[in-house]
């Protein structure tokens, strides 16, 4: 059985979560308090940072994107890359979009503030960080929205890494009440459809002790 090192609210733990249910794959999981520096995980992992995957083998693999494209090597059925080059392409693009450009302007604004500073004691929230990350998150759902109705899924007909990228950093979001979906009923909708993926349920029944989530974040229909 494969293991994975994780936090719970980490937007790449999540990814890679994802991807294994929807390959089939068990893993158990361990959460992993980086912010300790904790000399054993160093030593799996000297950047200090999840996810990190142990395979079965002991084998040790670090960084979301790397783990994800070592899993369609080993696994690669059901594809979650596409069918062809251009598909894949396209997976990967919008995978790099909410793995950098939606991570930099919103959600590691949003989780470094409201959560990561808690954990590390390490002042107050910065409200203009966060005031900038609401601001953002629309442009974003917008686009969102924008490919949800003209495909099927985020980047073609099938339901992709890059539904599963994006899924992941907006649970995270979504969890915190931070995703003004009203607003956006288009990628709304999208949402809806990838939170009834039975992938989904052990991210939806998450709990942070002292931080419960909204109620609609496990409600299938919002």
């Amino acid at each position: 059985m494969h293991t994975l090192y994780h936090l719970p609210l980490d937007p790449g733990s999540r990814k890679i979560r994802l991807l294994l249910r929807e390959k089939g794959l068990d893993a158990e999981l361990k959460a992993e308090k980086i912010w300790e520096r904790r000399e054993a995980f160093l030593r799996l992992n000297p950047a200090g940072e999840v996810p990190v995957l142990l395979t079965p083998d002991g084998s040790v693999i670090p960084d979301a994107l790397v783990i994800a494209e070592y899993l369609e090597d080993v696994c690669p059925e059901p594809s979650m890359l596409g069918k062809d080059p251009l598909d894949r392409a396209e997976v990967r693009r919008l995978e790099q979009w909410f793995d950098r450009k939606f991570a930099r302007e919103v959600s590691e604004l949003l989780l470094e503030e409201k959560v990561l500073k808690r954990f590390l004691a390490n002042g107050n929230p910065n409200s203009s960080a966060i005031r900038a990350a609401n601001q953002n998150i629309h442009y974003h759902l917008e686009y969102v929205g924008w490919l949800a109705e003209r495909r099927n899924w985020l980047a073609g007909d099938d339901v992709s890494l890059a539904d599963l990228t994006a899924a992941a950093h907006l649970s995270c979001l979504d969890y915190l009440g931070d995703v003004p979906w009203e607003q956006h009923g288009s990628a709304r909708d999208w949402y809806a459809r990838v939170k009834s993926r039975p992938s989904m349920r052990p991210i939806l029944a998450d709990f942070l002790p002292g931080n419960p989530p909204p109620e609609h974040y496990a409600d299938l229909d919002f």
